[in-house]
């Protein structure tokens, strides 16, 4: 009778010769079951298996090359050794991060980091906030969102959070971002706060061409920004997170928000109840006109006599973030300038 050991040994190296060979498959990697498996184990939809989303099987310590205690798709894949195909649906050159540079700033004594992209340019320059999602990091909103690939005229800040209590982190082990003013001392607004400044200081940043984006608790710190320092952007495009602490401070700005109609952590309910009320704030007319469409997404814009225009991306699927969003995010960044 083989031991314990010697049948777990059998089994992980059965499995890694079948998985292999099945992701390894042409006609697209994305398509084929290490991706799809992923997608499944990743149950909030920021590109990191973390805490109960990590299957208990041998691949994951070997997959966790930095011991972070997460595993992103990258990782997984350099586990199995499988090449990624090429995809022509995620934003050009969004897994080259190359081009980012790490900062650093103290912010009450702790540090904090984001990725920068800075354009070679002489001329007043966008600034475009991202937000990564809880038990995301600054590196994968990088490779998902890919702002700094769609719009290389704009200085892109992907902002890394502190550990933080969540929906599915309870006991706060995992990266996120405060969820209303005064919490965690606003250590979120006040790194937001420093990091702008320093913008200005170092570049030609155009001041009137701010913006923030986010998905999931990401989204929700989009709103608060929005909230607290609503006179610092031109626009905002939160994706799968509610407004409820931070709607009675919000004032009339272009935004623009992502849902999913079957997300099973954010209630599209709760999504809904934030957009009807953004379109009241936003004094939008009561008739949405058909906006862009991309894959999945389907777009909505409400008009604002105000010049605070409000568009929706509604697709049918789940808290998974899609990826046509962030051009269709960018399209619509492009054009708002602060008033």
């Amino acid at each position: 009778m083989k031991s314990p050991v010697l049948r777990l040994l059998l089994t992980f190296f059965l499995c890694l010769t079948v998985l292999t060979s099945a992701w390894g498959q042409s006609g697209g990697e994305r398509r084929g079951p290490l991706a799809s498996r992923f997608q499944q184990l990743d149950a909030n939809g920021d590109g990191v298996l973390s805490g109960g989303e990590l299957p208990k099987a041998p691949w994951v310590k070997r997959a966790d090359t930095n011991s972070d205690g997460s595993v992103t798709l990258d990782e997984a894949r350099r586990a199995f050794g499988v090449t990624q195909a090429p995809d022509a649906g995620a934003p050009k050159g969004a897994q080259d991060l190359t081009s980012l540079q790490r900062r650093e700033w103290q912010i009450d004594g702790v540090a904090r980091q984001a990725l920068l992209y800075i354009p070679k340019t002489d001329v007043a320059t966008p600034v475009v906030f991202a937000f990564h999602g809880h038990g995301g990091t600054m590196g994968n909103s990088a490779r998902t969102f890919g702002y700094h690939t769609l719009w290389p005229e704009a200085i892109v800040v992907y902002m890394q959070g502190l550990p933080t209590p969540g929906m599915t982190d309870p006991e706060g082990k995992k990266p996120g971002w405060q969820k209303s003013p005064g919490d965690h001392g606003d250590r979120d607004l006040k790194f937001f706060d420093t990091v702008l400044e320093d913008l200005k200081k170092s570049y030609h940043v155009d001041a009137n061409r701010i913006y923030a984006t986010g998905h999931s608790n990401g989204g929700a710190f989009t709103y608060l920004l929005w909230a607290a320092r609503g006179e610092d952007f031109a626009a905002v495009a939160p994706s799968a997170a509610p407004a409820v602490r931070g709607l009675p401070a919000l004032k009339p700005l272009p935004a623009l928000h992502v849902a999913g109609e079957k997300d099973e952590l954010v209630r599209y309910s709760w999504q809904q109840s934030t957009m009807n009320e953004v379109r009241k704030i936003n004094q939008c007319e009561a008739t949405g006109k058909p906006w862009e469409n991309a894959g999945p997404l389907v777009g909505t814009i409400y008009p604002s006599p105000i010049g605070a225009p409000f568009v929706t991306l509604i697709h049918s699927g789940s808290h998974k973030f899609p990826e046509q969003a962030p051009a269709l995010i960018v399209k619509f960044f492009k054009d708002k300038v602060r008033k």
